[in-house]
């Protein structure tokens, strides 16, 4: 495991990073629409409805950081509660704006989550000084299908379109720092099925398989990053974190795998030692590697 720190000068507030800190009121969340009105790539109203969202939840004292949440759901739905707004609410008590993002589910359309996943990266970005959010410290967290999306969105950005007419558009989509949990990675032999046929549709091409692996996709420019998964997860196999943890030490990313005894997939339903064991130690390394 090796840790290093981003080429930054801005301090944590030492208080909102505290494990044992009191728990801080929030502010009343914001539900944004990411696009505007029947926008978005590959837009379909009959599937998509009114489109993706956010929700902002916003700390009383704001340490400067923000996470984007993509909670999991197997491609199929989304957990928005315990993996979304329930994580936001225990961010909220350490000081992080945690910002839910309803991806639109893929339906074979395998750019439109991480399009969204974008979006969300960039509005964060856009918004950051009306939100009392610093930039360069904004992070991204999910959860099995979404930490597939949100290891998606930590290997696959850009550095925003400078000549767009749409501010958003012209920020940077990667993420300062990547949070996966019991996450979904690779595409390949080793895919939960369900999740890469609702992604990548039926007998995907192999190029469109290795695409979507984020362990192939890592490089020296994808941002730190910390998984957790139960060594007894039956849904999605520990390999993928292991896979993931092995690409990030071969390309000399800050990166930790925290390996929990027991809990399976959803961690004993979001309770228990094992899901405070990894709340405890994400939030040390983000102090430890976010600066």
């Amino acid at each position: 495991m090796r840790f290093a720190l981003l080429a930054c000068v801005l301090l944590l507030v030492p208080s909102a990073w505290s494990a044992d800190a009191e728990p801080a009121a929030e502010s009343s969340p914001s539900r944004v629409p990411l696009w505007p009105e029947g926008a978005g790539p590959q837009f379909d109203k009959a599937a998509d409805g009114a489109g993706p969202w956010i929700t902002v939840h916003h700390p009383d004292a704001p340490s400067g950081t923000a996470m984007v949440i993509c909670p999991g759901g197997g491609y199929r739905g989304l957990v928005t509660e315990q993996e979304g707004h329930g994580i936001a609410r225990w961010l909220n008590r350490h000081g992080i704006t945690g910002v839910v993002l309803e991806y639109r589910l893929p339906r074979g359309r395998a750019a439109v989550p991480l399009a969204d996943a974008q979006r969300a990266i960039r509005t964060v970005r856009a918004t950051a000084e009306e939100w009392d959010v610093r930039p360069n410290r904004i992070g991204i967290i999910g959860f099995s299908a979404g930490g597939h999306l949100a290891s998606t969105a930590a290997t696959q950005f850009d550095d925003g379109d400078p000549a767009a007419t749409d501010p958003i558009a012209r920020v940077s989509s990667r993420p300062d720092f990547a949070v996966l949990v019991y996450p979904v990675i690779s595409m390949g032999e080793l895919a939960h099925t369900g999740s890469r046929t609702r992604l990548l549709g039926e007998d995907a091409p192999q190029e469109l398989r290795q695409r979507y692996s984020s362990e192939l996709r890592v490089t020296a420019a994808t941002p730190p990053m910390f998984l957790t998964h139960a060594i007894d997860d039956k849904v999605v196999v520990i390999e993928h974190s292991r896979r993931m943890q092995a690409a990030l030490e071969r390309h000399g990313v800050p990166s930790r795998l925290l390996e929990l005894a027991s809990g399976g997939h959803g961690l004993n339903g979001y309770q228990g030692p094992m899901w405070d064991a990894w709340q405890t130690e994400v939030l040390k390394w983000i102090k430890q590697t976010v600066r």
